[in-house]
């Protein structure tokens, strides 16, 4: 008996030294990729673009959707979708007119202006069309196919990544709802299905209203950062697209879902000084 129960408590002591080992292991991964991001933040970056979003976003920027609400003030742009739930014609996209090629840097304050427990805000970083007929490279080119702006046509007919955020207004409301995602859309007809970059990170608990955020996203190569902060709390998002074609160039885009609204200011990109 006497045996046993050593033997036991040997087991539990190497299964907790095992886990142990498991979390050291994961915490200095962690510290590995915030030390690549510190030093690939504070790189030769030359700023290429800057809008304060306090005056018109025509100069700038183009819009997917006919039924977006857009308004400026000192504070920045305040961007809202349609007000119907469930409708395409409600979805919009905010597109910079200006195209990116090579590693960028993108910095923005982010403050969520809705309540909605649904539907989210995506980030696009670099998108190009399929170059299939009618989707030539350039977007801007059959941005009338996008006055309704459905999803299906972005996935199915573009090349980019997608960086989902601001899921849920409440991380209290339910955890798992309250995630930040990317993918790599691939336009082969297949959907969304097999355009995942993992891994997916939940119950963040960052974007509750009215809350500012500064948010950095770097893509380097076939790596993509997504590093948000408030006044609180920062936590660092990192994917790697290591079976997927790589994304090198394209226009950046602001998607809100139908009913979703958010405030947008010091809108910033720039690119590696190597990429010139």
């Amino acid at each position: 008996m006497n045996g046993l129960r050593t033997y036991v408590v040997v087991l539990m002591l190497c299964i907790s030294g095992f886990n142990h080992a498991i979390a050291n292991d994961a915490n200095e991964g962690k510290d590995d990729i915030m030390k690549q991001f510190q030093g690939l933040n504070s790189a030769g970056w030359k700023e290429v673009f800057t809008d304060s979003c306090e005056e018109s976003w025509k100069e700038k920027w183009t819009l997917d959707g006919l039924k977006a609400k857009i308004t400026h003030s000192a504070q920045g742009i305040d961007f809202w979708a349609g007000p119907t739930r469930k409708d395409d014609s409600c979805h919009a996209v905010l597109w910079t007119r200006q195209s990116f090629k090579g590693d960028i840097k993108i910095e923005y304050e982010y403050t969520r202006l809705d309540s909605i427990p649904a539907f989210v805000n995506i980030l696009y970083v670099q998108a190009t069309g399929s170059n299939i007929d009618p989707y030539s490279k350039d977007i801007a080119e059959w941005a009338q196919l996008r006055e309704v702006p459905a999803m299906k046509t972005y996935f199915n007919h573009m090349n980019t990544y997608h960086i989902s955020y601001a899921t849920n207004p409440s991380a209290s409301d339910d955890p798992e709802r309250d995630y930040i995602r990317a993918r790599r859309y691939m336009p082969s007809g297949k959907g969304l299905d097999g355009t995942d970059l993992e891994p997916d990170y939940f119950n963040t608990g960052f974007f509750n209203p009215g809350v500012a955020h500064k948010i950095t996203v770097i893509k380097k190569d076939d790596d993509l950062y997504f590093y948000i902060r408030n006044n609180e709390k920062d936590h660092l998002c990192h994917w790697q697209n290591n079976n997927l074609p790589p994304i090198t160039e394209g226009r950046i885009g602001l998607r809100h879902m139908c009913t979703r609204g958010a405030r947008y200011r010091d809108f910033r990109v720039s690119m590696l000084e190597t990429n010139e």
